[in-house]
């Protein structure tokens, strides 16, 4: 079943949190990720252990252009709705 657009947020801090050691819990969709001190290192942490939780995948093609929590959270939606079908 696809999450809702805040529970992927809740998710998306949580998992930053663990990835990076540091509190998101202020985080909105508008924010810019590299603002956050996430490098693309950690980008790619984050996104595998958000691919795990929610049992997707995100091609690595979809993950190009994504600048804001927004974007991500885009992506990851289209992907949980592709999977539940």
């Amino acid at each position: 079943m696809a999450s809702s657009r805040a529970e992927l947020l809740t998710l998306f801090q949580k998992t930053a949190t663990e990835v990076v050691e540091k509190e998101f819990g202020h985080v909105q969709e508008a924010t810019v990720i590299s603002e956050l001190g996430i490098d693309s290192l950690g980008m790619l942490e984050i996104v595998g252990s958000m691919e795990r939780q929610l049992k997707i995948q995100i091609p690595d093609d979809q993950l190009a252009g994504i600048n804001t929590v927004k974007d991500l959270l885009e992506v990851v939606a289209k992907r949980e709705t592709t999977a539940a079908k």
